[in-house]
């Protein structure tokens, strides 16, 4: 068994992709849009893991956005993701510098 990548249903592409490109700088590797299944996959990766993720040997966010309008109620649906930075403290502060909430921070 292999982990290959935690899904995340999104309903705004543009917000979402903010969040986790320009705030936290994953990369976009991949884009999928299904016309028949009305719906667009995005597949994002830490920039450390771009050539393995390109190869799927690496885990990914795998971002769902499905075209007809859903309302997603806020709670814990998927528990967490996980990532290794360098250091938490500075990333924590660009986090929120760049308006996001932080809801358990490093302590």
């Amino acid at each position: 068994m292999k982990y290959l990548h935690t899904m995340v249903r999104v309903s705004d592409i543009e917000t979402s992709l903010h969040f986790y490109v320009d705030v936290l700088g994953l990369i976009e590797i991949r884009r999928t849009e299904s016309e028949r299944g009305r719906f667009t996959l995005i597949f994002l990766s830490a920039p450390s893991d771009i050539t393995q993720s390109i190869g799927q040997l690496a885990p990914q966010i795998e971002l769902t956005y499905n075209w007809d309008p859903e309302e997603y109620t806020k709670g814990r649906n998927f528990g967490h993701l996980a990532y290794q930075v360098d250091n938490i403290y500075k990333t924590c502060q660009k986090i929120l510098k760049m308006g996001s909430i932080i809801n358990r921070p490093p302590r």
